[in-house]
């Protein structure tokens, strides 16, 4: 294993700029409603502080062992295994507003499909890795894939949560594409996956309703589209440059999950639309970076990986803006690093300390020691990766050098 150097510095300001700005929000969007709740107006802030600082720790450690210790067979399929039980053991559990997807001890809950996500990613990257010259095989390389994927969709489906299994068969779909899946074997099981989507909206009520909403949420303004409504009135309300921090007035009882599924729309409030817009670039700049790492990566697990987390946070992070703005049916799915909960927050900052792991090694190419080298082990760095990506992915030779 190539030796490690410092991580990507505009990876790690965005993760803690993200974080850092979702306890400011938080507090905004919460302090309201946490003095209606017979709570000090600190409540949800102090303990989203909390959350952020262990989630800090678990980056930290997850930056600093070795990653490649994943690529372990007993590990992996241990961690699969842990996670099913976890999301079998929810329904032993009492629902919260319909839905099974908290184990909770006292005051401390435990999202499991949170952590799905991570162990799917996971196992992806070993897998594939695995399958290295037989990625086109449907059978032995596609299939397996799309069986882990069925058993974990289809427990969270259950609770019911269709967001998070529609998030782990984007992952799916994108961690195979990168590792060189055929374009044909996607399109192939993609269709049937849509037609049960289809269904799923079509016969379920409250889906159905959802729909319905979306389409023309103000023919119900205080039933079925009261959501997209308030939403759409928060953002509206903001203009260009906002209300000023704390001085939205949807947060008070009328926007609902203002702090968790919808602070966005509350961002677009007090922050207005060049506020939303620095929250966008930064996810951007976190994209940017985090596939520049994956790239980079000087194995195929790693490069499998880091493009597995980025895909994952990213595509959370645009669905939960566009079910704010009204570009999609509205879901409960967090904005990533900034919605109120750990159960979200400490798996995607573990996450993206795997990320910024992987980025060490990707940084090698800028190491003066290996530079000096001239023909020595920076070029072969970039040989190595560059034949550890998919022709659909490769890149030029300029464009990797920088």
């Amino acid at each position: 294993m190539a030796r490690k150097l410092q991580a990507d510095k505009w990876l790690f300001a965005s993760v803690i700029a993200l974080a850092l700005f979702g306890i400011v929000m938080v507090y905004s969007a919460s302090a309201v409603i946490a003095t209606g709740e017979k709570h000090s107006q600190f409540y949800y802030v102090i303990k989203q502080a909390i959350w952020t600082f262990i989630g800090f720790g678990a980056m930290a450690l997850a930056t600093q062992f070795d990653y490649q210790k994943l690529r372990n067979r007993r590990l992996v399929y241990g961690l699969l295994i842990v996670t099913v039980l976890m999301l079998v053991a929810v329904f032993a559990f009492p629902s919260i507003n319909g839905a099974h997807r908290w184990i909770r001890f006292k005051s401390l809950s435990i999202q499991p499909s949170e952590v799905a996500k991570l162990a799917f990613v996971i196992f992806l990257a070993y897998f594939l890795e695995k399958r290295a010259g037989d990625e086109t095989s449907f059978w032995r390389t596609l299939v397996p894939c799309l069986c882990v994927m069925g058993v974990l969709a289809g427990l969270i489906l259950k609770e019911p949560d269709l967001g998070t299994a529609m998030m782990l068969a984007i992952v799916c779909f994108g961690v195979c594409y990168a590792a060189g899946v055929r374009v044909r074997h996607l399109a192939i099981v993609s269709l049937p996956m849509l037609f049960v989507v289809v269904c799923m909206l079509i016969f379920s009520p409250f889906r159905r309703g959802r729909i319905i909403a979306f389409l023309d949420p103000w023919a119900d303004p205080l039933g079925k589209g009261y959501q997209v409504v308030q939403s759409l009135i928060s953002i509206g309300s903001g203009g260009p440059r906002g209300l000023g921090f704390a001085q939205g007035k949807q947060k008070m009882f009328f926007l609902p999950f203002a702090h968790s599924d919808f602070i966005f729309a509350v961002v677009g409030e007090e922050l207005g639309l060049f506020g939303g817009l620095v929250v966008v670039l930064v996810f951007a700049v976190f994209l940017w970076r985090g596939i520049r790492a994956a790239l980079r990566a000087p194995d195929r697990f790693g490069m499998l990986l880091g493009l597995g987390i980025v895909v994952g946070i990213v595509a959370q992070a645009l669905f939960n803006i566009s079910v704010a703005i009204a570009l999609l049916p509205a879901k409960g799915i967090p904005l990533p690093f900034i919605s109120y909960g750990g159960s979200s927050l400490v798996p995607t900052l573990a996450a993206a300390g795997l990320l910024l792991n992987i980025s060490q090694y990707a940084n090698l190419t800028n190491d003066p020691a290996l530079l000096r080298s001239g023909k020595s082990a920076a070029r072969k760095v970039r040989a190595a990766v560059g034949q550890n990506i998919p022709a659909g992915l490769r890149l030029p030779a300029s464009a990797r050098q920088g």
